[in-house]
């Protein structure tokens, strides 16, 4: 066991003998998902390299403090990715925060999510323990998918010391058409493109200056994204600018998030099904539609939680408090996630008590203290 590893564990168990909640951070990106953090903090950046990196295996093991730009440069010099564009809303953000946030950028309805990629990985308990689980291969039997657990977790079940992931080539083409809608005609025209054969990678709808926009990318071989381009018609983007469109969605750096976060209203996002028709909510503008009609974002002070999620439910969704504004955050007493379900809760409830029954890390990321 190398030193910072040491250093973690000697940490964990400290704070499990002297019951000192623990807050793990990699680079505070996501600070601001899920329920306010609290404890001690115990920062894991010196966790940090590339372990293993097999390109003609399509897998690579990092640990958990590694700066994400730093592991997709080296993906993209042997032509390979992420394919789930896993969001970077600041700089500096990490490999163990991207596994636990669990979040997907705008290709996640076509290609999966992290969890979907993640093979094996090395946990830190609450009894301070260093456990391995899953592998370096695609196919990998060894009892419960613990691996796929993390992803998501937000660093309530134990410290992420290292994740194995499953990647991929870059695809060979790629074409963003855009289209002038209405929301209910993006819907459809999703609904009904996801029937047929055709490349489809990523899309967002959303209105701009008064009109509504829906933008299409297209990713695979050439001769299939020229024959999509083809048959769909729409009007072609120049590569650099839809790319940098893509990339300012991911990270919600696009003019449409900004009210959320200088103003008084929240960020919230309801996910549906794809199906789900046009969901209007009282006193929210239009929406910012994704993954095929599967995401859709609103902006609505944290104070109309009970009118957004039941609007979500009605859909058969669910609705997320996903960023509040910085003045709000620390006074926010809305929950960040819907309540969880009787059998859901429990499973949570055993969950952390096998990997923390010393209560060391904020299990308080993932649900309220009320719920």
């Amino acid at each position: 066991m190398d030193t910072a590893l040491q250093q973690v564990v000697e940490r964990v168990r400290a704070a499990a003998a002297d019951a000192i909640p623990l807050r793990l951070r990699g680079g505070g990106t996501k600070d601001f998902y899920g329920q306010p953090p609290h404890g001690e903090l115990l920062d894991l950046r010196a966790l940090a390299g590339i372990t293993s990196y097999e390109p003609s295996e399509l897998v690579v093991t990092v640990r958990a403090g590694t700066p994400l730009a730093e592991l997709e440069a080296a993906l993209a010099e042997q032509g390979q990715c992420l394919p789930f564009e896993p969001p970077c809303f600041a700089d500096g953000g990490t490999v163990g925060g991207m596994v636990a946030a669990g979040l997907s950028g705008p290709s996640r309805a076509s290609v999966g999510a992290v969890r979907d990629y993640v093979l094996g990985a090395t946990l830190i308990n609450g009894r301070a323990e260093v456990l391995s689980f899953g592998g370096q291969v695609m196919k990998n039997v060894a009892g419960y998918d613990v691996s796929r657990v993390l992803a998501g977790s937000l660093g309530t079940l134990g410290v992420i010391a290292e994740a194995s992931l499953k990647v991929l080539p870059v695809p060979p083409a790629e074409a963003t058409l855009a289209f002038a809608c209405s929301q209910a005609d993006a819907l459809r025209l999703l609904n009904e493109w996801g029937g047929r054969p055709l490349p489809l990678n990523a899309s967002s709808w959303f209105e701009h200056e008064g009109t509504g926009v829906l933008r299409l990318r297209l990713r695979g071989a050439v001769a299939a994204v020229d024959a999509a381009c083809a048959q769909l018609g729409g009007e072609r983007q120049d590569p650099a600018r839809a790319a940098a469109g893509w990339t300012a969605l991911r990270d919600q750096r696009m003019p449409w998030f900004a009210p959320g976060e200088a103003g008084s209203l929240a960020l919230w996002r309801l996910s549906v099904p794809q199906t789900a028709p046009v969901i209007a909510i009282e006193g929210c503008a239009a929406p910012l539609v994704e993954w095929h009609g599967g995401q859709r974002w609103y902006l609505a002070p944290p104070a109309q939680a009970s009118r957004v999620r039941e609007a979500a439910r009605a859909a058969g969704g669910h609705a997320t408090l996903f960023r509040v504004p910085a003045a709000q955050a620390a006074d926010c007493r809305v929950p960040r996630f819907d309540a969880l379900s009787a059998p859901v809760a429990r499973i949570h409830r055993a969950l952390m008590q096998e990997f923390d029954p010393h209560g060391v890390f904020d299990g308080g990321r993932l649900v309220a203290g009320d719920q």
